[in-house]
This record gives C-alpha cells, structure tokens and sequence, in this order.
C-alpha cells in the first residue's frame, strides 16, 4: 500500500527523511480493526517526529499520521481516535495511562492507504461531516476542546486568549470557543492570520505582547517560551493558563512572584479521550462549526504540505485525501 514514512531523523532538515512509497499492509493484533483511510491531516506532532521529538531511531521507518477518517471493515464511516492506551490504568481517562502512546510513534500512523487501530478507537463519523473535516478533529481539535471545556474550568461568558492564532490547536481553540460563547481575543505576529482569527470567531486580535482590553479568565497556550511573560500579564488574579504545547521554546521565565502573588494556575493538557473525541463531533453538528481547512492534497503530494507546515505558511489544517 502507498503510505508516507519517516525514514531518517535530522532535527535541523526534517523533509530530508521523508518518504514516499509503497509500505507493507498493517499488522492487526487481536482486539484491533483496519480502516480504509479516506481522508488524514497533518500536525507538527509529525514534523517534530522527523526531528527526531517523540520518535526514536530504532521505530524507522515509521509511517507517520495521527489523524484520519475512512471506512471500517463493516462499512460503516469513522473517526479514528489516535491515543492508544488503556482508560483502566489511567483512571478511567487513557490519555493519563503512563504506557499512552499515539499513532505513529509505536505504531503505524495514518499518512497510508489502510491503518490499523484498536477497535476501541473508532468513533462514528456524523453524516454531516465530511471526511476531510472529520480527519482534523483527532488530534489539534481534540485537544483544544479538552483545554477549554475540560481544564480551563471556565463558565459560559468567560474571556480566552489563544496566543498564536493560525495554528491547528489555535485556530480549534477560536472556533471552539467563540461557538461556545466565550470573549476571544487571540495574538499573532502576521496581520493576515490576525484579519482571518476574527473572521472564524475572535472578538479581537493583537500583535504579540500586546495590551488586552481586559484580563482574561484563562489564556491557552500553545507557543510556550515566546509568549509565556504575556499570558501571565494577561490574566485577572486566580486566571488559568492551559498549556498544550510549546513550539518556540520550553523554559520560559517562571516568573514565580506572579504566580503565586496573583494566584494563579497553569494546567497541562494532552489530546482527549474517545469519550471527548465523540462529544466534539457532536457539537460540532449541533454548531455547524466546521475546521479551516488551509488545503487539501493528494496523499501522494505529502511533500508539499509538509513543507509548508516548516514554513509556517498555514491558516488552518493541510488535509490528504487518499
């Protein structure tokens, strides 16, 4: 089967290692399906696995891919949910299972032609979405659900800042919580994504370090050490940051005096569960909420979206169709 694969790690050349080609068909242990993928999108989590983050050498070659969609064996129309784990030893939630991996870090990703996946792991595609808007919702979409609905612990008529507004997590974040009824202001360093965060939801949107209107009840914070000393300014006393992600650097300033003066709290976030993933599915048809979908690929053009991906040259979700 056609797939797309890391081959190679290079943290400073990532597309160097990337591969396309024929693959294998995936093996299916017992308790686990085959889904016909139809449509998959693509994440930083798989360009940072070509740098060599969350991949090891020893697993290449890797087919890569977190997120799809597709048919499974019965015929029916799905949703792959990417975490594999077990709700048993993680509490009842499989993202806190200490042993929790994704597709494409142990086990095969989604960039492929079929995957194999627990059967635990689909969940029902709603007809009213398509299979390329249903591919972004595993992972980035999932995850800013479960920050805002689930750690923020906001109420409805909250005020959220989303710090860098174009991104898969951020764009989630601003469609999620303007659908939801929160005050969204949101920050980037290019005017376009500013104008397009407004147009998908946001009341307001800065320059980074901007001055808000007000502080906020919680701050949702993907980009880490670039942003970190304006999410902490931006809160009111007893606010929240909700960390998800730290794509320009982990070991900001702590600035401890602020934390504890103001009270404040600052909460990690990975993914979702099933449970979230089908709930987010929902809601999005009880919405209309629908992802930004920056561009649709072939899967066999992989290349280009990746590289626009390293670019940073996004609003919204790079989608292959297969």
């Amino acid at each position: 089967m056609f797939a797309v694969t890391a081959t190679s790690l290079d943290a400073d050349k990532p597309l160097d290692g990337l591969t396309l080609g024929e693959r294998p068909e995936p093996a299916v242990p017992d308790g686990w399906t085959t889904v016909t993928v139809r449509a998959a999108a693509l994440n930083h989590h798989d360009l940072w696995s070509l740098r060599g983050v969350g991949l090891a050498a020893d697993r290449l070659p890797m087919i890569l891919g977190c997120d799809a969609s597709g048919v499974d064996e019965d015929g029916n129309e799905v949703i792959v949910h990417s975490v594999i784990g077990d709700p048993a030893r993680g509490g009842g939630d499989e993202t806190l299972d200490p042993k929790r991996t994704l597709l494409s870090e142990s086990y095969p990703g989604t960039f492929a032609e079929r995957v194999a996946v627990p059967r635990r792991n689909l969940v029902p595609k709603p007809a009213e979405l398509s299979f390329e808007e249903a591919a972004c919702l595993p992972t980035s979409w999932l995850t800013a659900y479960r920050m805002l609905f689930d750690r923020a612990d906001l109420e409805p008529g909250a005020s959220v800042l989303v710090q860098g507004a174009g991104g898969g997590v951020a764009t989630a974040l601003i469609s999620l919580a303007s659908a939801a009824g929160y005050r969204v202001y949101a920050t980037s360093r290019s005017e376009a994504k500013r104008r397009r965060a407004v147009e998908i939801g946001a009341d307001e949107a800065f320059e980074p370090g901007a001055r808000l209107p007000e502080r906020v009840d919680a701050v949702m914070e993907t980009v880490g050490q670039a942003t970190w000393s304006h999410s902490l300014k931006s809160l009111r006393p007893g606010g929240r940051i909700v960390v998800s992600g730290a794509t320009s650097g982990q070991v900001p300033p702590a600035e401890l005096n602020r934390v504890f003066f103001l009270q404040l709290s600052v909460v990690g976030s990975t993914m979702g569960t099933r449970d979230q993933l089908e709930r987010l599915a929902r809601f999005l048809v009880k919405t209309g909420v629908r992802p930004p979908v920056d561009r649709v690929l072939p899967l066999r053009e992989a290349r280009e979206g990746f590289a626009a991906m390293a670019g940073g040259d996004l609003f919204g979700k790079v989608v292959f169709t297969v």
